[in-house]
């Protein structure tokens, strides 16, 4: 009996994808770009698993190609790249890889914000361009934390770990999120605030809310002016709920300090945007979950999802529940 056809839209290290030997025929798109390659396209009719990441468009059109289709692993905590609608109509079960990266990210998270609050892209810009000549008294001031408040926007499990760790640096916690949760005020010393609270009141802004038709352009020209002139956003959930073009305004006129972005819109940021140009941003390249342990536990999870839907199993991590009976 012939193996099931998988496509994986991208190269992954052998050793990250081991379950899927002997289990399934793969055939694997190149490096780059985003997207699935062409010739993964032409064997879209005969395919019963597809193993996709963030960066991979999975829509009506590409379903409508692909009748035999059984199971899509998408190794992504999100899924906005698919069409969850679409696939639970057709029956088709989407898997997810959640909880995994939630350290790393909280980790990069707090990265960005410690950059950003000392300064670090400007200071060591100077240095390396040779305008570091002594100690200067005033030269390359960044901003305390300790008592300073820290707004957590989303108080998800990543929400939740970077409260955590922002606690060590004495930073006051606020959070806002969809509703109060009292577990929340007892276990991280954080209180419940609006969202036009949260932005009035925060030092720092950390964005950890899913997008979604409410969250996409929540950060805009009104909010910017609301926020604190000396704040800082940091933005390590999707770049689409930022408006890029306001952010360029509100850094350049003052509105704000300063923003770390690991996501942006759009993305990849293209090499000669604004935003690479103001000394009160630092950007990377959506790197969030990118330690080892993560990406490789990241990929074996979209392994156990896509065998569990080859095999017409309910997956590990299933996004469209609906289809579970």
């Amino acid at each position: 009996m012939a193996l099931p056809l998988v496509l994986l839209s991208h190269p992954l290290p052998p050793e990250w994808i081991s379950l899927l030997q002997g289990r399934v025929r793969l055939l694997v798109g190149p490096a780059e770009p985003p997207g699935f390659a062409p010739h993964l396209l032409e064997q879209l009719g005969e395919a019963e698993g597809i193993f996709c990441l963030l960066i991979d468009k999975v829509d009506q059109p590409f379903l409508d190609l692909a009748p035999r289709l059984r199971v899509i692993s998408n190794m992504a905590v999100g899924y906005d790249n698919i069409d969850i609608a679409a696939c639970t109509r057709r029956r088709i079960p989407v898997g997810n890889t959640p909880g995994v990266l939630t350290d790393a990210t909280a980790d990069l998270t707090m990265s960005l914000l410690l950059a950003t609050a000392r300064n670090l892209p400007k200071a060591a810009a100077d240095a390396r361009d040779g305008l570091w000549q002594t100690w200067s008294p005033t030269g390359w001031l960044g901003c305390d934390l300790r008592g300073a408040t820290l707004g957590i926007v989303g108080m998800g499990k990543i929400g939740r770990a970077v409260a955590e760790r922002a606690k060590g640096f004495g930073l006051r916690l606020i959070y806002t999120d969809s509703n109060k949760i009292p577990e929340i005020e007892q276990n991280y010393s954080s209180e419940y605030h609006s969202f036009d609270e949260l932005i009035e009141q925060s030092d720092f802004i950390s964005l950890h809310c899913p997008l979604n038709p409410q969250t996409r352009g929540l950060f805009n020209e009104k909010v910017f002016k609301r926020m604190k002139p000396g704040a800082i956003l940091i933005n390590t959930a999707r770049g689409p709920i930022v408006e890029t073009d306001m952010l360029v305004r509100a850094l350049r006129e003052g509105w704000i300090r300063g923003a770390g972005l690991d996501v942006t819109d759009p993305e990849p940021l293209p090499p000669h945007h604004p935003l690479y140009d103001l000394p009160n941003c630092l950007v990377a390249p959506h790197i969030g979950s990118a330690t080892h342990g993560t990406r490789k536990r990241m990929a074996e999870m979209a392994c156990e999802n896509l065998l569990a839907g080859l095999e017409r199993k309910i997956l590990p991590n299933q996004v469209n529940s609906e289809l579970i009976r």
